[in-house]
């Protein structure tokens, strides 16, 4: 399909519509004709939105004076953030350096501090991943020595989870060309990704790890990304070099593993990819999330793919998937195109009982909002939502929902990096990485609908450019307030306490005791009065990274709440006891009552 002229939205309001009656066609019709019709005519005319620089001075971008509160402030140098990531040798312009790297979080050694773990990609020479632990005054420390987690190569990304039930977070780390499994023998990490049947010798992305079968084992799924080729070498339009995009290569399809269970004590997984459904279609895939899409209790997948349409492998409860994106709207967006999709928000972001989905694109391109419902269903609400209308665009990887000023309204963070070099950064001395760099981005939710650019509200966040790739969020200092950490491409990473001022919170662990895990892909339910708010137990989201599997609330000025439902992910329901507010509780599954 090739794209002809240069129109921008205004000139493409027929095209608008014809794609939201498209939307419509499929949802009663259960096809794909409309959206292929409309993709045909969006193809044909180029109707995308203009290209808009995402410098300041760039005189065609919107204007926004946003006042807002403030919300973080940069701690890193004073918590001992300081190793700089090593995204290789640079003069090679090897694709994989411009995707990476991402972080996770974790208690490593069950000492109740949250560590971190940060990933590098340098190659078998460069310098290996790191684990950091927390000390008692908040900084951190580097045990990376004789950790076992000390991986060197091209890691990309990560997901956290207890795969062996002994009450210790373990590691999946996907690499180009390689996917580790890294398991934690109390603080010591071993790789057992042969013996545990982990092979992924493709371009591994993001992961996630959830239940698919119902069976209480933690499955495994990777997103492959490309079948790139490191001879190939791609020039930017002035003939220089340049960083190849996704259409210079093939994507490939992705990896889903069953857990088996346990073997002399270690995990063993079968890959059912081809069985499943699962590898029938390839991607580019980047970004992956799991959680129950359709309300029937079982866990499904959405998978934000680069430049293609978005998959969302539905649940079949019999071992199988099927790729239901079409019918249900989010392969495309409302003006029938496949963006570039990286990283993925996800939350309930109206407070209608529905997760939602955001996925952030190219700064050329328009980040998308798709809301949920009725259940299921989903619809393009970006504009409605006022996401275009934001001070300067960028290149969008690692994003979250979490209330961030604890009001009761999911808010939203964006953090930026162009894949192609542009104009050089203002103030910057990033050298190679200079005309990558872009800004990031923070938007509050007023509780109308609306999503407000704060970002200029925010200069410890905002203000300076970095490639930014991996954002992560948890409590660091459990004081109630989100935090969030940034991973910078040949930078240290960055992290920001949250210091707005917040209303009252209520953090939710909800725990499989007889696992002796986190409960992934359980949905919590907060009821104060006549409002209910909605939050899913998982730590893979975003881009390439793990945050802390907590379901957090904002309250605002509520001191009570009336009571805590949680739907588990073997499709039980149990009711807990609400009472105060400001701290953490634990729900165990089997304690609570039926409602």
């Amino acid at each position: 399909m090739i794209a002809i002229g240069g129109f921008t939205p205004s000139d493409c309001l027929f095209i608008s519509f014809l794609s939201r009656l498209s939307d419509i066609m499929i949802q009663r019709m259960v096809i794909g004709v409309g959206v292929i019709f409309v993709g045909t005519i969006v193809g044909i005319l180029g109707c995308r939105p203009a290209p808009i620089s995402t410098t300041d001075s760039d005189p065609t971008a919107v204007t926004v004076t946003e006042t807002g509160p403030l919300w973080f402030e940069d701690i890193s140098s004073q918590v001992g953030l300081t190793s700089i990531h090593d995204p290789g040798p640079t003069e090679r312009y090897f694709m994989p350096a411009s995707m990476a790297a991402g972080a996770a979080v974790l208690d490593v050694d069950g000492d109740g501090r949250l560590d971190l773990y940060l990933l590098n990609n340098g190659g078998p020479t460069g310098k290996p991943n790191q684990l950091l632990r927390q000390r008692p005054d908040g900084s951190f420390e580097n045990i990376t020595d004789g950790s076992g987690a000390d991986l060197r190569g091209d890691s990309m990304g990560l997901a956290v989870a207890d795969i062996n039930h002994d009450g210790l977070p373990d590691l999946c780390v996907t690499q180009y060309g390689a996917t580790k499994l890294l398991l934690n023998r109390g603080g010591k990490f071993e790789d057992i990704s042969q013996i545990a049947g982990i092979t992924n010798p493709l371009w591994g992305m993001s992961a996630v790890w959830f239940d698919y079968d119902r069976d209480g084992w933690l499955d495994l799924f990777v997103a492959n990304y490309l079948d790139y080729d490191p001879a190939h070498l791609c020039r930017n339009p002035k003939g220089l070099p340049d960083f190849c995009g996704p259409n210079s290569f093939q994507g490939v399809s992705s990896k889903l593993f069953r857990h088996q269970g346990l073997r002399d004590g270690v995990p063993h997984f079968r890959d059912v990819s081809i069985e499943s459904g699962i590898a029938a279609t390839p991607g580019p895939g980047l970004g992956v999330v799991a959680a129950d899409f359709t309300g029937d209790g079982w866990c499904d997948l959405f998978v934000a793919n680069d430049g293609k349409p978005n998959r969302l492998w539905v649940n079949q409860r019999d071992g199988r998937f099927a790729d239901e994106a079409i019918s249900r709207g989010l392969a495309y967006t409302a003006m029938g195109q496949a963006y570039a999709g990286m990283g993925i928000a996800l939350g309930d972001v109206d407070r209608n009982g529905f997760l939602d989905l955001f996925v952030t694109h190219l700064g050329t391109e328009t980040h998308t909002l798709w809301k949920q419902g009725p259940a299921g269903m989903f619809r393009d609400r970006t504009n409605d939502s006022r996401l275009l209308a934001m001070k300067w665009r960028g290149t969008g990887f690692g994003t979250l929902f979490s209330d961030f000023d604890c009001d009761g309204h999911l808010d939203l963070a964006i953090v930026n990096g162009r894949v192609a070099t542009g104009g050089k950064a203002t103030g910057t001395n990033l050298g190679f990485w200079e005309t990558y760099a872009e800004r990031n981005q923070l938007f509050r939710n007023d509780g109308a609908g609306q999503l407000q650019d704060v970002s200029q509200a925010n200069p410890a966040f905002s203000e300076s450019w970095n490639v930014a790739r991996g954002l992560l969020r948890a409590d660091f200092d459990g004081d109630g307030g989100v935090d969030l950490l940034v991973t910078r491409t040949g930078q240290s990473a960055r992290l920001f306490r949250n210091v707005a001022k917040r209303g009252h919170w209520l953090a939710v662990r909800a725990m499989d005791p007889g696992r002796k895990r986190d409960a992934y892909g359980a949905q919590v339910s907060l009821r104060t009065g006549d409002t209910t708010q909605v939050r899913l137990i998982q730590a893979s989201e975003s881009y390439l990274s793990s945050s802390q599997p907590v379901a957090h609330f904002g309250l605002g000025a509520i001191d009570r709440v009336d009571a805590i439902e949680i739907r588990w992910p073997n499709g039980a329901t149990e009711r807990f006891a609400g009472g105060a507010v400001d701290r953490l509780i634990e729900c165990r599954q089997g304690e609570g009552t039926m409602p």
